[in-house]
C-alpha cells in the first residue's frame, strides 16, 4: 500500500500527531512544542497536510509550515517579509521578497511569548489581507 493510500480518511491534525512520534528525538519534541504554541496564539488555527506530508498552520491564509530536517526544524513563514520582527526570531531565509523562516537546531530554545506574538501577528495580516481582498471584490 502506497503511504498516500494509507493516509487516506485521516485528518491533518491526526497525520501531524503521527509524523511528531515519527519523528521522536529533539525534532518530534520541538514541532510538538510549536504546535502547541501555535494553538495557544491562535484557538482558530487549521491544521493542514500539504505538498506531500507538510504540516501547515492557517487562518485566512496559510501562518506557516513545519519541516522537520536533519539538522533543524524549519518554520516557514509565507508572508513572513511583511511582519514585523522585534524579536529577531527569524534566522533563515531572509533574503526572500515574501517569505522567512526560524530554523531550529538541537538544543535551542524559542521564546515562546515572542513566537505567540509573532505567529498573531501572521494572523493579523492574513486578516487584514482578505479584508481587502474582499472589498475588491464588492461592485
Amino acid at each position: 500500500m502506497k503511504k498516500t493510500d494509507a493516509n487516506q480518511g485521516q485528518s491533518a491534525s491526526e497525520l501531524i500527531s503521527e509524523r511528531i512520534a515519527e519523528l521522536g528525538g529533539w525534532r518530534g519534541k520541538t514541532l510538538d512544542k510549536i504546535r502547541k504554541l501555535i494553538k495557544e496564539a491562535d484557538p482558530e488555527v487549521v491544521e493542514e497536510w500539504k505538498w506531500m506530508g507538510t504540516p501547515v498552520w492557517s487562518h485566512d491564509g496559510i501562518i506557516c509550515t513545519g519541516e522537520s530536517y536533519k539538522k533543524a526544524v524549519k518554520l516557514t513563514f509565507i508572508k513572513g517579509a511583511s511582519l514585523e520582527d522585534p524579536d529577531h526570531l527569524f534566522n533563515s531565509s531572509l533574503e526572500g521578497n515574501a517569505r522567512r523562516a526560524i530554523d531550529i537546531h538541537e538544543g535551542d530554545e524559542i521564546d515562546a511569548s515572542a513566537f505567540k506574538a509573532l505567529i498573531r501577528r501572521a494572523v493579523m495580516l492574513n486578516i487584514a489581507g482578505k479584508s481587502k481582498s474582499s472589498k475588491k471584490a464588492k461592485p
